[in-house]
């Protein structure tokens, strides 16, 4: 009689019947749902099966997302094919280059939308499927909070196209185009003609931009199948791997492999040294942050730097080196990165397989030849792609992208060229009346999460067009926004706490001398300490409010970048830790 309770007891809170809509009688309301399944073509057979969730992030806004019916039909196929009933409920979904006024303004309601209907709706697992930019980050942190077992699915990059016998892709051959257009290099019909190349298929950017970064993130995480970060978005491998992530969906939801056992301070640390590795997008660390702040963890800046000084970077991609996510896939994607990074990792962490990351190292077997992922011993740079900055214009910390910077800006000392906000570089920067010169240091203020708000990826600040035109191709820029991972140049970024709230960089002035030093990871505006203390004094900040809606709730909660850009009140009620140890 006991083991016949115990066995209704739990299948009262599995499948089906999982939290039931409050009526104030659970019968009815087990009654009513049946009811409702039978109408959608269900039988009394639903009710037994491990339900599974799939969060469709499918747009016609959203390109990244354009092979999501398919991936949809595979995923179902794959629980089917373990015994369990797929169900898939729409969230939000963000196209980076189609939000306003950036979609990292979204993100954090991304995240809470994935939350709530994972929570809202019966389901023993969830699937989560993105790709593009913000959308891993935020289904990562949503189901972080909600607990239950999860597994990531990637949508997948998209293919590469061709310029007058020149392999281009999106979207760091965007820019580079871009930069030659606005310097006069080449003409208004060539740079239509490579418009019509730079994205080949449906799919994330083609380099290691943040798409790519947290593919190879989600996948350190123990978060994806095994290769689940590098199969492009339109190959016979996304389907399958779409399959197999059904499947295991299943298996995690009935071995209770909750996201908590996979998500923690060693499959974070793993996450970090990939993320180097890689030469990824500085976003990711603002991502990671958000995602450790979930689960009660906080992200270590010096720890992460000290970390860099011994993690070089290994793979051969654009921005940061030559080929694109194809060549990474052939090159046999994650596995063959994490082989060479195998004594940096920390092999016993868990994946979403159930086996830990050294267990799945030893079933993926030996590598082969290729020449996209080098060897320790023959690194495409000889420290990790990220260096973090401090100094009294950040105190709080900011990051520069060292793989993808010139070598010869990285020490560096100029005179600063201020922009107030975007608003007053659109109206200057490509004025001849600039008082600019090509060893000036370019700083733009007002961007970060509140002073934008959201913190738009305009931290990649043009070169001034009187300069372009005179073939110069790089300048040290400085703000409290981000980049796009797909971008390059010796650009300062996440400075922190951004000048809208206060900090430092509200009261830097054209003319001021400001000193970079990536080997002694500072950046320091040359005044003295009484002096930045008087320009506090005498022009304090007034830190943006609004009076309503989301915008409201963004800027009253919003946390600074090495808190993730989170929601305060998101956060895990107690941070116990930090990361890397």
């Amino acid at each position: 009689m006991t083991d016949k309770k115990n066995i209704d007891a739990q299948k009262a809170s599995t499948g089906m019947r999982k939290g039931l809509t409050n009526y104030g009688d659970t019968g009815f309301s087990l009654f009513l749902r049946k009811a409702f399944i039978k109408g959608a073509g269900f039988s009394d057979n639903a009710l037994d099966r491990t339900v599974v969730g799939i969060a469709n992030t499918g747009s016609s806004y959203n390109p990244c997302h354009g092979n999501t019916p398919q991936l949809i039909e595979a995923v179902k196929r794959g629980v089917l094919l373990a015994g369990g009933l797929p169900i898939e409920f729409p969230t939000i979904s963000i196209g980076e280059s189609f939000a306003q006024p950036t979609s990292m303004f979204l993100r954090n309601l991304m995240s809470m939308d994935t939350e709530e209907m994972i929570r809202a709706q019966p389901m023993d697992s969830v699937v989560l499927i993105g790709g593009c930019d913000k959308t891993v980050p935020a289904q990562l942190m949503g189901a972080a909070s909600a607990g239950i077992p999860s597994i990531q699915l990637i949508t997948g990059s998209m293919l590469t196209g061709s310029h007058k016998n020149e392999r281009v892709g999106a979207c760091t051959d965007c820019r580079r185009y871009w930069g030659k257009f606005r310097a006069g290099e080449i003409d208004e019909q060539e740079i239509t003609a490579v418009n019509n190349q730079l994205v080949a298929s449906v799919g994330t950017c083609s380099v290691m931009g943040t798409a790519s970064t947290m593919a190879c993130i989600a996948e350190a995480l123990g978060m994806t199948v095994p290769g689940g970060a590098s199969p492009p978005a339109v190959t016979a491998d996304r389907i399958r791997i779409a399959e197999e992530t059904g499947a295991q969906a299943v298996k995690i939801a009935q071995t209770q492999l909750t996201i908590d056992q996979i998500i923690n301070g060693d499959s974070l640390e793993n996450a970090m040294r990939v993320l180097l590795a890689i030469g990824g997008s500085t976003n990711g660390i603002v991502h990671l942050a958000a995602i450790a702040g979930r689960v009660g963890l906080e992200i270590d800046m010096h720890a992460l730097d000290r970390m860099g000084r011994e993690t070089p970077v290994l793979l051969d991609l654009k921005p940061s080196g030559s080929h694109y996510m194809e060549d990474f896939h052939r090159a046999g994607g994650m596995a063959t990165l994490l082989r060479e990074l195998k004594p940096l990792l920390k092999l016993n962490a868990r994946t979403v397989m159930g086996r830990t990351l050294g267990e799945q190292l030893e079933l993926d077997g030996a590598g082969f030849t290729q020449e996209v992922i080098r060897g320790i011993s023959n690194p495409i740079y000889p420290q990790g792609g990220v260096a973090v900055l401090h100094g009294n214009l950040a105190p709080g910390g900011a990051v520069i992208k060292q793989s993808a910077a010139n070598p010869a800006l990285m020490e560096h000392e100029g005179r600063a060229v201020v922009f107030e906000n975007m608003q007053d570089m659109a109206a200057r920067i490509d004025s001849d009346d600039l008082d600019v010169l090509p060893s000036d240091v370019l700083v733009l203020k007002n961007i970060g999460p509140k002073g934008a708000p959201g913190m738009p990826e305009a931290g990649y600040l043009p070169i001034p067009q009187k300069l372009a035109r005179l073939g110069v191709k790089d300048m040290v820029r400085i703000s409290d926004g981000r980049m796009s991972g797909t971008a390059f140049g010796t650009v300062v970024l996440h400075v922190t706490p951004e000048s809208a709230v206060g900090g430092p960089l509200a009261h830097v002035r054209s003319g001021d001398r400001i000193r970079l030093s990536v080997e002694n990871r500072e950046i320091s505006l040359l005044i003295s300490d009484a002096e930045l203390a008087k320009r506090a004094a005498d022009s304090p900040v007034k830190v943006p409010v609004a009076n309503r809606g989301y915008k409201k709730l963004f800027l009253d909660t919003v946390t600074q970048a090495d808190k993730g850009v989170d929601f305060d009140f998101l956060r895990a009620e107690r941070i116990h830790g930090k990361t890397p140890k």
